[in-house]
């Protein structure tokens, strides 16, 4: 047969690792797929830019169009990012008949419902297992490993910048913005790092991963998202003492209400194995009604994890080009016509736990005045702290209380919440995080 011709826009980081991976696996690889894998062209903004790749018989353009309009490529692999153009080429590949991979999980959370129906028309595919957890197979995973399941619930760490900054505050000491320059600086995390520090990238992610787990539509803006720029070194520190630690999960769980999604810091017990999952490494947890709990780990970004991802699509791809359109995996798992249409649980409405640390004043009843407010809405403590602010003097009037409470719905925590603050006693803002046993 015919080798299958590539076409990458885009010819950085991961562009670079693909050429590399499919360079140097070239034989594994086509014992694979079934047919030899060549890149023959790619798009990138400056041709004489030196690439960490062998250019042997690639050609390089500017144009990225000239790459999905190029008869001679059949499989488009972008790797630029953004949604504009990249949305632009995509669905011109797909009008060309040409099949799509992406690493662009922005693109396909915001765009994918209308860039699968596209692709369901011309009868191609759109491959996009890089566009999550880099190079763990979280996507295959959900949809063909564990296709005989009723996924209850996932948890996952999918952002490695913001795993590497609680990391370091716990490890360190070192304040948010020390060690989010210490990320900037290790090329941990962009020059404008707010996509990650606030939660905005961890929720494209989770949006993939609850449409595939779930099989409704695409719904970014149905995640709650939370960033973890309130996380100080001293709460971590708490949190361990109570037995937990901090970690900025995605978390989409199927209730009767219906779907919950969302995305912010989250107490979790050091028992659980993701609970110990470092630095720039990526988890996550599908717990399923046949499998039970399973955990997924590995490197969640860089060049070959990444490319790894990358071609692992390609040759799924390959495989599937001479296949019925009609008997394919599915782009979201479940069949199109078959995708359902779950209601997203209003935050209010969640049930957890709460970590809550209040700086009180040093006063006789101040403390009996709060936990009767958390009584009076139902709400119990299951841990209580209470400490000196060793910031301040001896003669300090103030004194830090940590509250760890039962699960409650979040709505009644938010009243009971607003009531301490109204009540007078608290010295300065409470600073509460979502507490979760992943049992």
């Amino acid at each position: 047969m015919d080798a299958i011709k590539v076409g990458l826009i885009g010819l950085g980081t991961v562009g670079a690792g693909t050429v590399t991976v499919l360079e140097r696996n070239a034989n594994e690889i086509a014992r694979r797929a079934g047919r030899e894998i060549k890149v023959v062209q790619a798009a990138v903004k400056d041709i004489t830019k030196p690439r960490d790749c062998a250019l042997d018989e690639l050609e390089l353009v500017e144009d990225p169009f000239l790459v999905v309009n190029n008869p001679e490529v059949d499989v488009v692999v972008e790797l630029i990012g953004g949604e504009t153009l990249a949305k632009e080429l995509i669905l011109q590949a797909i009008a060309n008949g040409k099949q799509v991979v992406t690493a662009n999980k922005a693109l396909i959370a915001l765009h994918g419902n209308d860039i699968f129906a596209a692709a369901q028309e011309q009868g191609v595919m759109v491959a996009f297992e890089a566009a999550v957890a880099g190079g763990i197979s979280i996507i295959k995973a959900i949809r063909e490993g564990m296709a005989g399941n009723r996924i209850e619930w996932l948890a996952g760490i999918i952002n490695g910048t913001s795993n590497y900054i609680l990391t370091e505050l716990e490890q360190t000491g070192v304040d948010f913005a020390g060690v989010l320059k210490d990320a900037q600086d290790l090329g941990y995390a962009e020059a404008d790092p707010t996509f990650d520090i606030e939660g905005i990238d961890a929720a494209h992610k989770l949006t993939i991963l609850a449409s595939i787990a779930y099989g409704v539509p695409l719904q970014f803006e149905a995640v709650f998202t939370e960033g973890i720029t309130k996380v100080t070194h001293q709460d971590v520190l708490y949190a361990q003492e109570l037995g937990y630690r901090v970690k900025h999960l995605g978390i989409a769980r199927r209730t009767d209400a219906g779907l919950e999604l969302r995305v912010h810091p989250t107490l979790i017990p050091r028992s659980r194995l993701i609970a110990n999952v470092n630095g720039v490494m990526n988890a996550v947890v599908v717990r399923g009604d046949a499998v039970g709990s399973t955990l997924h780990y590995g490197a969640g970004a860089g060049a070959e994890p990444t490319a790894s991802a990358v071609v692992a699509d390609v040759v799924d791809v390959v495989r599937a080009m001479t296949a019925d359109p009609n008997n394919r995996v599915p782009h979201l798992a479940f069949q199109p016509g078959a995708l359902a249409n779950l209601p997203a649980v209003a935050m209010d409405e969640v049930q957890t736990a709460f970590y809550l640390r209040l700086e009180l004043a040093d006063k006789t009843g101040v403390m009996a005045q709060v936990t009767d407010i958390l009584a009076a809405a139902n709400i119990n403590i299951n841990a209580l702290l209470q400490k000196a602010d060793a910031t301040q003097s001896e003669q300090s009037d103030t004194a830090t209380a940590i509250i760890l409470t039962e699960p409650t719905r979040e709505g009644d925590f938010n009243a009971a919440l607003a009531q301490i603050q109204a009540s007078g006693s608290l010295v300065g803002e409470a600073v509460t995080f979502r507490v979760e046993s992943l049992a």
